[in-house]
């Protein structure tokens, strides 16, 4: 088996193709999700907290140190309003995934529960059991 024939079996097997399609909704709803919490979530929080902008929210260490408009040392901050967005997309993200999840099993446990119908008995036993019936009359 060649190389390219070998790599071709594997990314077309369904496993991969799976991945492929999970990263990029993944990537897609990280983006709603990115934006719900920075433009929904966030302003009316910062609001009731006295209009405060959590994006912009940081701990400054040392001051940026400036020359006329040149700066000559950049500031150093600790930006924990970002880190607070961020934990609060991953808390949606995770939400989110959980109720996906949690519904995934239901409807598997429905198809687990749901007893199979039995196979329809073979023609040859049936009547292997019409002429045993017929040799007891």
């Amino acid at each position: 088996m060649s190389f390219m024939s070998e790599f071709r079996d594997f990314a077309m097997r369904g496993n991969v193709v799976d991945l492929a399609v999970g990263v990029v909704i993944g990537g897609a709803f990280g983006k709603i999700v990115g934006a719900l919490v920075d433009k929904v979530l966030m302003p009316p929080l910062g609001l009731a907290m006295g209009g405060i902008d959590f994006a912009d929210k940081k701990w400054v260490i040392q001051q940026a140190v400036m020359d006329a408009d040149k700066v000559v040392t950049p500031e150093v901050a600790v930006g924990y309003g970002a880190f607070i967005n961020a934990l609060i997309q991953f808390l949606i993200v995770a939400w989110a995934l959980f109720l996906v999840i949690k519904a995934m099993n239901r409807l598997k446990k429905k198809e687990e529960a749901a007893p199979a119908a039995p196979p329809p008995t073979p023609e040859d036993v049936a009547l292997l059991r019409e002429i045993r019936d017929l040799l007891k009359k």
